[in-house]
């Protein structure tokens, strides 16, 4: 599969404005959840791999107690891409089903 285009920065930035608490850092969609403990993060997690497997798109993850820090961006693209605001958009679905 070819890789998704990459979006432009103002792009990226309009698509942050849709996405409370998510930011761009070195080039990367990031945002931290907090979780109740451990195994809250870490069923957290599990429950954001659904999507991502469906879009066969998978964020970066860091789980730090009960801080998940996930990190997007196109890896065959070298940035961001469609791709990436859409799974940020599914995992935000997930942090507030929760």
């Amino acid at each position: 599969m070819p890789a998704a285009p990459l979006l432009s920065p103002d792009e990226v930035e309009a698509g942050l404005r849709e996405l409370p608490g998510w930011q761009l850092r070195e080039g990367r969609l990031v945002k931290q959840f907090s979780c109740a403990d451990f195994m809250d993060a870490l069923a957290f997690v599990q429950r954001v791999a659904a999507p991502a497997e469906e879009q066969n798109h998978h964020p970066d993850v860091n789980i730090r107690w009960r801080d998940v820090t996930l990190s997007l961006w196109t890896h065959a693209a070298g940035g961001i891409t469609g791709r990436d605001l859409r799974l940020a958009r599914s995992i935000e679905e997930v942090a507030q089903a929760r």
